[in-house]
């Protein structure tokens, strides 16, 4: 039976259209299109996701006041739910593994959520298999971020649909996205086409060539957190035709999300790697007129102990 949300929280945290805006940097070929999802309610694009399955499970009766919202998240997800639930009167309980940044337990634990560690040599799987564990408890939901098929719909629906709105002539050419869960890119890029734009998927992967002692969720790279294409459901091949793949080193991820903050854009790393695949898919399509689009997914506050911010200290 579904269940009304109550009236104050129906308005909450609410996922108004982010801007999308061209930035050029001085290696850049072209401006590319950028679509600040930093500026959402808790710092990420995470919001959409989070208010998107929260509220559908919601009005489903999946879920009522009182019950506990679990998710394996290494920060950004994990805080848009905790402030989801915080509003819609659930609870809420983040497992990650340890090493994640204290900036993004602090936040979680602000908004009311917990905190749970999995050891560090488990990665996000170790996480993911501690979640499904919890899972089989009495008025427990999980999310799935990393399987569940909303998590694209909210970008299919949502983002995909702002970004043709706000760019010129509606017509986007290529959209490059890092993958953590998958949502991101198979969204905005099923999106974008079934809208009529011939727009090429661009997978930004980041490379780690220098080893590093800091751990965080990912599996290509311990320095671009939340980036772990081969754990997502949801992201597959077939999914993204004509797929064009971008590696791009994890010093230059974090160089260039170093100058976006210079120039005045407040994003962690993951808004360096996408902006560096975005550029390299620029030289690749070789046509000056062409459009790409890419996303800021959050905020720097939640990397100020991290190697982004040495140079800083």
């Amino acid at each position: 039976m579904a269940t009304e949300l109550p009236g104050c929280h129906r308005y909450l945290n609410r996922v108004a259209p982010t801007p999308l805006v061209p930035v050029r940097l001085a290696h850049a070929p072209a401006p590319v299109w950028c679509k600040l999802e930093f500026l959402n309610p808790s710092g990420s694009t995470k919001d959409r996701i989070a208010r998107f399955i929260l509220e559908k499970a919601w009005r489903l009766g999946r879920v009522k006041p009182g019950d506990l919202v679990v998710e394996a998240s290494s920060g950004s997800t994990s805080i848009a739910l905790a402030l989801a639930c915080a509003q819609m009167g659930l609870r809420f309980l983040a497992v990650m593994p340890e090493g994640v940044s204290n900036e993004r337990v602090f936040i979680i634990r602000a908004y009311g959520g917990s905190v749970k560690f999995t050891p560090a040599a488990g990665g996000i799987r170790g996480a993911i298999t501690e979640v499904q564990r919890m899972g089989e408890e009495a008025n427990t939901f999980l999310p799935r971020q990393f399987a569940n098929s909303d998590n694209a719909e909210a970008h299919r629906l949502g983002t995909a649909r702002e970004v043709l709105d706000q760019i010129p002539g509606g017509k986007v050419d290529a959209v490059a996205s890092g993958v953590g869960t998958g949502g991101t890119l198979v969204g905005l890029f099923e999106g974008l086409r079934e809208n009529g734009c011939r727009v090429v998927p661009v997978l930004a992967r980041p490379v780690n060539l220098i080893s590093t002692p800091e751990v965080e969720c990912c599996s290509f790279s311990a320095r671009i957190p939340g980036v772990a294409d081969a754990i997502s459901e949801i992201f597959r091949p077939e999914r993204v035709p004509g797929l064009m793949t971008v590696e791009v080193r994890d010093e230059d991820a974090i160089a260039t999300t170093r100058e976006l903050i210079r120039l005045g854009f407040p994003v962690g790393p993951s808004s360096g790697l996408n902006y560096a695949a975005a550029c390299e898919a620029l030289h690749r399509l070789n046509d000056p007129a062409a459009q790409v689009v890419t996303v800021f997914p959050d905020r720097m506050e939640r990397y100020f102990t991290t190697e982004l911010f040495k140079p800083f200290v």
